[in-house]
């Protein structure tokens, strides 16, 4: 198997502990009046409506993870990345920010 660039689930418990280590560059790519009622603290919004590759931010060192509501919208951004060319691994939430909050993780609100 190729060490290629690819787009892996992860559950809300790996992401949680990458937070907690400081190793995790977290994109929410859904619409902003959704981001507004909800969002994981310290991810970038990115909505795959206006989805541009090279507005990824640098995150040499930490793991790209890209999410959405229920985890649809992420993989359409992991197709664009990769076919930019993107070279590294894309981690997608596994359930979204749905599975993140029914599994405990903490959101910011309003």
């Amino acid at each position: 198997m190729s060490g290629g660039p690819a787009a892996e689930f992860i559950d809300p418990e790996t992401l949680r502990a990458w937070m907690a280590a400081g190793e995790a560059m977290i994109v929410d790519v859904r619409e902003a009046h959704e981001y507004q009622v909800a969002h994981i603290e310290g991810s970038t919004l990115i909505p795959l409506s206006a989805f541009d590759p090279a507005s990824i931010p640098p995150h040499e060192g930490k793991n790209l993870v890209i999410h959405c509501a229920s985890g649809v919208r992420c993989g359409m951004a992991s197709e664009q990345l990769l076919a930019s060319g993107y070279r590294g691994r894309i981690n997608r939430l596994a359930g979204g920010i749905e599975a993140w909050y029914h599994a405990g993780g903490s959101i910011v609100q309003g």
